[in-house]
């Protein structure tokens, strides 16, 4: 005769303690916290802890790096340069109002500066935050009245570009008539050899134009600073600004 054994029934694991609850939710506190550290404050730009994790991995620039950067490049170049932070392109593209753009962007004085970086973003929503997925730069030059657009990424920024140009474009050149400014798609601009690098070419081929503009003697109007760009602009030198903007951040940081 079969013996039949009695199968206890099985019982749900013990809740989790309290002191475990709030182990966790103090770890993820704490992490939270880190990221959100300030490590430096740079004019009217102010760096976190989470901005380091991004440049030092192969990760997509946000805003503040870009604008950190911009900062750190008007602080060494002609006064006649003006750089636009990210937050001011977006607005004046996405701007729902454009009667109100002229009170906006008056009181830039664009017309006075001869070299102006626009950097493009691709977030069409004004209620994302550092939306998007892809950089490039639109760049003003007020002695040619020449837009030109610079898409690390086969163009894909066009459209946003170019609705940027034709928000601003009354309000930057000095001619009354805008209609004799010119709008430049540089389809030979250096491209990107990853995913995630757009911010990157932005700010090096930004360094690139500045360097063009103050050069003087070796200055060439006519042909504009594209060779300059092209061979000054490659892959090896672009993977190399993650480590230049880590080194100058602590520089900064060393000098507070």
């Amino acid at each position: 005769m079969l013996k039949l054994e009695k199968h206890k029934a099985t019982q749900p694991p013990p809740p989790p303690s309290l002191f475990k609850l709030h182990s966790l939710s103090d770890t993820i506190s704490t992490n939270c916290n880190m990221a959100n550290e300030k490590i430096l404050s740079y004019n009217d730009v102010i760096l976190l802890q989470s901005d380091l994790t991004i440049l030092k991995n192969p990760c997509f620039l946000n805003d503040r790096i870009i604008e950190f950067y911009f900062t750190h490049l008007s602080s060494l170049h002609s006064q006649q340069i003006l750089f636009l932070p990210p937050s001011i392109t977006f607005w004046i593209t996405n701007c729902p109002d454009t009667d109100s753009l002229s009170d906006f962007l008056q009181p830039l004085n664009l017309p006075s500066k001869q070299l102006i970086f626009f950097p493009v973003n691709n977030n069409d929503d004004v209620a994302v935050a550092e939306g998007g997925t892809h950089w490039s730069l639109l760049v003003f030059f007020q002695t040619k009245n020449l837009f030109v657009h610079h898409d690390s990424f086969h163009g894909i920024n066009n459209h946003h570009a170019k609705r940027l140009y034709k928000r601003v474009v009354s309000y930057a050149t000095c001619d009354l008539d805008d209609t004799e400014t010119r709008y430049m798609e540089y389809v030979r601009t250096p491209q990107q050899v990853n995913g995630f690098d757009c911010g990157l070419y932005v700010l090096a081929i930004a360094k690139e134009i500045c360097r063009w503009f103050d050069g003087d003697g070796n200055k060439n109007e006519d042909d504009l600073w594209f060779l300059f760009v092209k061979e000054r602009v490659t892959s090896i030198s672009v993977s190399g600004m993650r480590r230049e903007i880590l080194e100058l951040i602590r520089s900064l940081r060393e000098k507070k």
